[in-house]
């Protein structure tokens, strides 16, 4: 038999790897009694795991949530997936010193073996870049302000909440829909449906109170209020995709610069050009169109619409016009000391020109 303290672990790991459990199959296979089963509860509630019974012939066991947080069985499969979750989780925005803090105290007490199948794993892996396509830092999230707006979409309770942006965020402008209204710094009533994490940015996806209006929200501009304690009925996102959502909404309301750009091609073909989430489209003609777009500076929407590789006109703002001031000068020294860029630059025309002709035919 078992001493008490080593029966009174594998009777916890029992408990944690079921839902319920009657006593008697308890006591079966620990080989003691169900009497010394009771006891053993009441020692394990002690110790602070909130261990429910319900009475009867049909009772059973379960560990339940308590005030505390108490110590925690894993098998080895279970800490070698924490382990590297924690040492992914080191790389989040916000949550980096609580990661690294936990991973610490498991990694002190993992043995050997399985120390090893975590470097291993750890080893074999690389992390991309914390910036994607970014020149500017990552946003710190508040790890508090995650676990509120979690917990606010699991318990499907309106969350209230505060939104601000940077004070260099300038205000986007009025013909995208949703974002003028957003970066106000009043405060906002949702019920709140999903959080996604894009780029190393969290976004929390909304459905206006009052409105009934589907927003994407930056979670670093969020900031939460008192809890509401206020139950809704979940209302289905039209397209159910809310990633999907999140990547069409974030071109218009979820970058800190934005810009209206007029392009000399028909918006089909400056649609094939990008995806969802760098931008809005709109047509004017058959051959120009407006494309609504944003990012973390003005740097980078200069640097991705030369990358379209179509003629363009900026409608707004001035200040990006300055930055393609500094590209082109920048890009003329590069070139200039190559002879031959006259006739690249002949048969670079030449080749648009029959690429804009042949779209004009099958338009026609």
């Amino acid at each position: 038999m078992l001493d008490t303290s080593a029966r009174l672990l594998a009777l916890l790991s029992l408990l944690q790897s079921r839902p319920a459990w009657p006593g008697s199959q308890l006591a079966d296979r620990l080989g003691v009694s169900p009497r010394t089963i009771r006891n053993d509860i009441d020692r394990l509630r002690t110790l602070g795991y909130p261990v429910d019974a319900t009475r009867g012939s049909a009772g059973y066991y379960t560990l339940g949530a308590g005030a505390t947080l108490p110590p925690l069985l894993l098998d080895d499969e279970e800490a070698v997936a924490v382990a590297i979750g924690l040492r992914t989780g080191t790389g989040v925005s916000g949550i980096r010193e609580s990661s690294a803090r936990a991973l610490a105290k498991l990694e002190q007490v993992l043995p050997h073996r399985l120390r090893r199948q975590v470097a291993a794993i750890h080893d074999a892996t690389s992390e991309a870049p914390e910036n994607n396509g970014s020149n500017v830092d990552d946003p710190e999230v508040d790890a508090a302000t995650l676990a509120q707006i979690a917990t606010a979409i699991r318990d499907r309770e309106w969350f209230r909440f505060e939104y601000r942006a940077t004070e260099s965020t300038p205000t986007p402008w009025e013909s995208v829909p949703i974002a003028s209204e957003l970066i106000e710094g009043r405060e906002h009533l949702i019920e709140p449906y999903r959080l996604v994490n894009w780029l190393r940015r969290w976004y929390l996806v909304g459905r206006d109170v009052n409105s009934g209006a589907w927003s994407t929200f930056r979670v670093d501009w969020t900031k939460p209020r008192m809890r509401t304690h206020r139950g809704f009925d979940a209302v289905p996102l039209p397209g159910g995709d809310y990633t999907s959502f999140v990547l069409r909404d974030v071109a218009s309301t979820g970058w800190k610069v934005h810009a209206r750009i007029t392009v000399f091609a028909p918006a089909e073909e400056v649609l094939r050009r990008i995806n969802a989430t760098v931008g809005v489209v709109e047509s004017i003609n058959e051959n120009s169109c407006v494309l609504v777009t944003g990012a973390d500076s003005f740097e980078i929407i200069a640097v991705y619409i030369g990358m379209l590789g179509l003629d363009f006109r900026v409608t707004e703002p001035r200040e990006l016009v300055r930055h393609l001031a500094v590209l082109s000068e920048r890009y003329a020294r590069a070139s200039a000391a190559h002879d031959d860029v006259p006739g690249l630059l002949a048969r670079e025309q030449q080749r648009d020109l029959l690429a804009h002709q042949s779209i004009h035919s099958a338009a026609h």
